[in-house]
């Protein structure tokens, strides 16, 4: 008995815990729904809490290096306070939200590349390791997100990649935001080498950050120029939010910021 104890704080034989989602797909400012099961291990053992997240990929950017982490945000405690015995099978639903700036990974059918999201279930047990259970999940943009890259493509920007990178931006309410990088033709593609896109999205709408990276010329070096404007939800009209970010790109090449 000794002996299995001690194995179970470095998990092995330990409780476990799997959840099972309602449905795998979600929105900003919504919820995630599910049940967790867990199941008691070789010894009995005291479950303190029930923790679930949303866990993120994030890029960190230091000096020279790159590297990746996985980032949770959003935690809710849904349990805890029981014992379970071994073998014994305890189940219980939970309600999960969604922070309005949670990164999409999902436009229609289309996966963002890099993009990683998930729901993290982690049982606190006093003196035990527990890797916890992690289930991915789709986020779909709002409206107003899929009406602004809507009409992006209409002006001839098209996907190229995405990202999560660690810091926070004037607005954050997280410890990161997205990046959408697109890639410009036609009249743009002569003055913008890649446009990345950003939403700090709130209750009443939405903040969108364009960073263009534009072309050198033979008077310019180029560089990094940005742009910052406000959106209701209710601003869906695609002709209008093309005509308007149109004009927030004329002014990109004449114009320098910083908003971080």
């Amino acid at each position: 008995m000794v002996m299995k104890r001690f194995m179970s704080r470095l998990g092995v034989g330990a409780a476990e815990v799997d959840t099972v989602l309602d449905r795998p797909q979600t929105q900003p400012g919504t919820v995630v729904t599910g049940v967790t099961n867990i199941v008691g291990g070789k010894v009995e053992q005291e479950i303190e809490k029930v923790l679930v997240s949303l866990e993120a990929t994030v890029e960190v950017e230091r000096d020279d290096s790159t590297w990746y982490e996985q980032v949770t945000f959003g935690t809710q405690q849904v349990g805890g306070g029981f014992t379970v015995a071994p073998g014994q099978r305890i189940g219980g639903r939970f309600e999960l939200a969604v922070p309005w700036q949670t990164p999409i990974t999902t436009v229609g059918s289309w996966q963002l590349r890099g993009m990683k999201i998930g729901v993290r279930t982690k049982l606190s047990i006093s003196g035990a390791v527990d890797p916890g259970d992690l289930d991915p999940v789709e986020v779909h943009p709002l409206p107003i997100q899929e009406a602004v890259l809507a009409a992006l493509g209409d002006l001839g920007f098209q996907f190229h990649s995405a990202d999560v990178e660690k810091g926070r931006l004037r607005g954050s309410d997280l410890p990161f935001y997205q990046e959408i990088e697109l890639r410009p033709s036609g009249e743009y593609a002569r003055r913008i080498r890649e446009l990345e896109v950003t939403f700090l999205v709130d209750g009443a709408g939405t903040d969108v950050v364009l960073e263009a990276d534009r072309r050198g010329g033979l008077l310019s070096s180029g560089g990094d120029e940005l742009t910052r404007f406000r959106l209701s939800h209710h601003d869906l009209d695609r002709q209008a939010l093309a005509g308007l970010l149109h004009q927030q790109l004329e002014h990109l090449g004449r114009r320098r910021g910083w908003f971080r």
